[in-house]
């Protein structure tokens, strides 16, 4: 069956799963084999659950003819979502970077959505798997399509590029994350600057910070929509930053605030804007868009449990990203203030010393009392009265069983695999 046939079967089903545990009536399911499951062994199960149409790629669990059997379904899902969205023909925007990818296309969505009927990438799907299944959630009603790219080692965005063919692109930052994979922060360069050198060839457009050295040089052959707090030039030119806690933004002639906390969202605030401008969302709708944006997901998420106020920012961390919101903290104006960090995942060879450098950064604030969790902070141990290191999560429970945590201050961010929010419930006990 051509790619084609298998699209017409696809535009009359209601949706698209790879999961039985999420089948909708009138669904189409394709099986994807993992580490530790073989979808294909749920195909039946699919049926029954309501699949209009299941894609297998084992001729064993063929059912009848609503079993379409492939070489291959995970080729078969990506050729899909590229024959869809040629199908659609819709304006696209990919963004990447090593940090603020989620949020910034969340602020994307909620200002452009003030204007169009828009979709976008839901959670953090941003993978050989999650941006076929973004695409095949766009529909003819989709008038702006936003895909959230992510990559941990080279040609990943190139590929997801030639899935999602953007006709815009926006790359965040380049910093310390997932340099196990990319090979140094050289190679971090190089691999998210795959969306450029897409957008080059086919001669598309891109929203570019100008205060960013490195995307100014990268982009001065591509068609730009910029924005800058230094350069008047810039398409929109942002007049005032602050933070204390949330970010407020002073630009196009109206005072912007948000909900997100930390200098390190302001350029996400920024980009938000830019785009919304470009695509004609008077500035009055972006200003409610931002304002009304909440963040959730503990991503940099404020909160108050009894006495305490929390940042919770435990989605995920790398050397960039934590530096960043260690110095937002450090020069809040509160007092009792108190440090959570986890191990940063996937540095690879320069793990040790990046948490090194973390340990160091944070020796001269006597008066904040720092938690460090994870066997590479607690390779780095250094004595100070108001320095604990904890081997582990589990270590760390033990210090907080029998602490009444009461009228503090507290940042909480860690690698996803540290699952530190987790701490909130000894907190709230």
């Amino acid at each position: 069956m051509t790619i084609q046939n298998i699209h017409n079967l696809f535009l009359n089903c209601s949706s698209v799963s790879i999961d039985t545990r999420r089948i909708l009536p009138n669904s189409f399911f394709i099986a994807i084999k993992g580490e530790n499951f073989d979808a294909n062994t749920f195909a039946r199960e699919a049926i029954e659950k309501g699949a209009s149409y299941v894609i297998i790629d084992n001729e064993e669990y063929y059912i009848d003819d609503r079993t379409i059997l492939v070489a291959n379904s995970l080729n078969t899902l990506q050729e899909l979502a590229k024959y869809h969205r040629q199908y659609l023909k819709l304006p696209i925007i990919a963004l990447t970077g090593s940090n603020g990818k989620t949020t910034t296309k969340e602020l994307i969505q909620v200002v452009l959505s003030k204007k169009y009927k828009t979709k976008a990438t839901l959670g953090n799907l941003n993978n050989h798997i999650g941006v076929p299944l973004t695409l095949l959630s766009f529909s003819k009603e989709t008038e702006i399509g936003i895909v959230e790219m992510g990559a941990n080692h080279q040609k990943e965005i190139e590929f997801l590029c030639e899935l999602a063919q953007p006709d815009y692109g926006y790359i965040t930052n380049f910093g310390k994350a997932h340099l196990e994979g990319f090979g140094g922060v050289d190679g971090v360069v190089k691999g998210k600057s795959e969306m450029y050198t897409y957008l080059t060839l086919s001669k598309k457009a891109v929203f570019v910070n100008l205060d960013d050295a490195i995307q100014e040089e990268k982009t001065k052959l591509l068609k730009r929509h910029t924005f800058s707090q230094e350069n008047h030039e810039a398409s929109v030119f942002i007049n005032n930053v602050t933070a204390n806690p949330f970010v407020t933004i002073t630009t196009l002639g109206i005072e912007i605030k948000s909900q997100l906390i930390g200098l390190y969202n302001a350029n996400n605030i920024n980009a938000a804007i830019t785009i919304g401008n470009h695509f004609g969302v008077s500035i009055q709708d972006i200003k409610e868009a931002i304002e009304g944006y909440v963040p959730d997901n503990n991503r940099s998420q404020m909160m108050v449990l009894g006495t305490n106020e929390i940042i919770l920012d435990a989605y995920n961390a790398n050397p960039s990203s934590m530096t960043v919101a260690l110095e937002n903290f450090i020069q809040l104006n509160k007092s009792n203030k108190v440090i959570i960090i986890g191990d940063m995942f996937e540095l690879g060879g320069e793990s040790l010393q990046e948490h090194k450098a973390i340990v160091n950064m944070l020796s001269n604030q006597a008066k904040i009392q720092c938690h460090f969790v994870g066997k590479d902070f607690y390779a780095n141990a250094m004595v100070k009265p108001n320095f604990h290191f904890y081997y582990s999560f589990e270590d760390f429970t033990k210090y907080l069983s029998h602490t009444k945590v009461e009228s503090q201050t507290l940042l909480i961010k860690g690698s996803r695999g540290m699952a530190l929010e987790r701490t909130l419930d000894y907190i709230n006990k």
